[in-house]
């Protein structure tokens, strides 16, 4: 006999990404519970900054306790992490309710930070960074 699957009748999905990290986000009906990668958050994320920093859409718009958020999150470090899944939260929330898009764009939630590390150019130790100046 095939195992029994439970089934949600309400999903709503959205894609974050920030710096190389691209996290898939889904909000769930549910009591507020947030898990990263088959983890709590507060067991994934090393810092409560960083939580917290993920929590904001939810904050906003007075959602926190109505949606549980799962999340697979690839990609960068926590930071970059963070900021995908915050995109993520920001985006499925505007798929549950277009009421949501002012508060989220007010805050500046619905924007995708596009700051990435600069490439390394030939001749320089770094993105900019020269090789020290030898007068002899």
């Amino acid at each position: 006999m095939p195992a029994k699957k439970k089934s949600v009748d309400v999903v709503y999905y959205g894609t974050g990404r920030r710096k190389t990290s691209i996290a898939r986000v889904y909000l769930l009906p549910g009591e507020g519970k947030i898990i990263v990668n088959g983890k709590d958050v507060n067991e994934y994320m090393p810092y409560p900054t960083l939580v917290m920093d993920l929590k904001q859409p939810l904050t906003i718009t007075n959602t926190a306790e109505r949606f549980n958020v799962r999340t697979i999150v690839k990609g960068g470090g926590f930071t970059g992490q963070a900021g995908a899944i915050r995109l993520g939260i920001a985006r499925a929330l505007l798929e549950a309710s277009e009421d949501y898009r002012k508060p989220l764009k007010v805050a500046g939630m619905l924007t995708r930070d596009s700051r990435a590390k600069e490439r390394k150019k030939y001749g320089l130790k770094a993105a900019r960074r020269a090789p020290q100046f030898s007068k002899r």
